[in-house]
């Protein structure tokens, strides 16, 4: 199969969920002998089309500012998928999966699919709702209602959580949705050496209202004059970085956070995950988690806050970690009990990471897209079968 992932931000040049998604499952399809290509912005010099682990990377216009004033930015879309439309109707592809957030690229995708005859998938991540109220104010009514049409374009939809499977029917998609969630690589994961520095609690994401940063930051220190020894990481970049790092400073606590930007090997995340205790994350809204998943991976109990919109909690039982409001003092709760049980707890953390795995995530996703095109409809090049 010659396969199209279409996403606006590439890994790694862009470290995310959705990124970290496409970019996982896009070199176990190539490994598998499928021509896989992604179309993105292009984050790197040279030609637009590159060639990396064995995936081709088509960058379709210059990279452009993802957020302004702590909101994606409408514009960045939009520029994006006026460019999408020549390469996906130029060449031959089999299988176009377009990631349905930020919308915009959807459409230009639908209608290659139509003039090429070819299917679309639309990979789900998280469905707003009634959150684009929140987000836009009176606004949120173009958000919404773009999100209901998106939802309308394809019948091959699939949807990383439970979580966005159930927003998905209360959006009215009928037809079957496919579950395939993302994973983690747990062998690879084992082999990685832990860091040399300590921490006692590590944070890893984007860092954007919705992820609450500043709340687990007021948490850690209502938890600091107790135990005056503990240490943070907070990871990630984002618009939120300079407020969280003007919290730490008024808190006096710059001496027990370490506040870095995305690291540029992933191994080197990991490495740190392994020298710390407790993974906390109080978002409202996740997709799935895959930083939360990998923290388990490496034998850490998660903290994350217990919302409808966060499915990191389908991640959470009583042995792998505590689920709290959206308040720093429950946090810091639920942090202290973590920080006690964290070593007792890792045994059964690991295990339920063993649950999760991208090769069984690709074998879905590949069967799958070979359902969908017709028997000898496969594109020439196709090494894959």
């Amino acid at each position: 199969m010659k396969i199209a992932f279409v996403y606006d931000v590439v890994y790694p040049f862009v470290k995310g969920g959705v990124e970290k998604r496409i970019h996982e499952l896009a070199i176990r399809l190539a490994a598998h002998g499928h021509d896989v290509n992604i179309i993105g912005m292009k984050y790197w010099e040279g030609p637009d089309s590159i060639q990396r682990d064995g995936v081709t990377l088509h960058g379709i216009c210059p990279p452009q500012p993802l957020y302004a004033a702590g909101r994606r930015t409408i514009w960045e879309a939009i520029n994006f998928s006026t460019r999408l439309i020549t390469v996906l109707v130029r060449e031959e592809f089999d299988i176009i999966d377009c990631q349905q957030f930020p919308y915009f690229p959807t459409f230009p995708a639908k209608i290659a699919s139509v003039m090429k005859k070819k299917p679309l998938v639309i990979t789900w991540h998280e469905v707003w709702g009634d959150y684009w109220y929140e987000y836009l104010g009176w606004m949120g009514i173009f958000g919404k209602t773009t999100e209901r049409l998106v939802a309308g374009l394809t019948p091959n939809v699939i949807a990383v959580s439970t979580t966005t499977a159930k927003k998905l029917h209360h959006l009215g998609v009928s037809d079957q949705i496919r579950i395939i969630p993302n994973g983690v690589n747990t062998s690879h994961l084992r082999s990685v050496p832990p860091s040399t520095e300590f921490f006692d609690i590590i944070f890893v994401g984007r860092l954007i209202k919705e992820k609450h940063v500043d709340v687990l930051v007021r948490a850690f220190a209502t938890i600091l004059p107790e135990s005056p020894n503990l240490k943070m990481l907070v990871l990630g970049d984002g618009p939120e970085r300079e407020m969280i790092r003007t919290i730490i400073r008024d808190l006096a606590i710059e001496d027990r956070v370490i506040l870095e930007p995305f690291l540029d090997s992933h191994d080197e995340v990991i490495a740190r995950m392994k020298v710390s205790r407790v993974f906390v994350i109080p978002s409202t809204r996740e997709g799935f988690g895959i930083a939360a998943l990998e923290a388990l991976a490496c034998g850490l109990p998660v903290v994350t806050v217990d919302h409808p919109d966060n499915a990191i909690a389908e991640l959470i039982t009583e042995e792998t970690g505590f689920l709290s409001s959206l308040s720093a003092e429950d946090i810091a709760d639920k942090i202290r009990i973590a920080l006690c049980r964290s070593l007792a707890m890792k045994p059964a953390c690991i295990a339920s990471a063993g649950a999760y795995d991208w090769e069984r995530s690709v074998d879905w996703v590949e069967s799958w897209y070979q359902s969908l095109i017709p028997s000898g409809m496969a594109s020439p090049q196709d090494k894959g079968g």
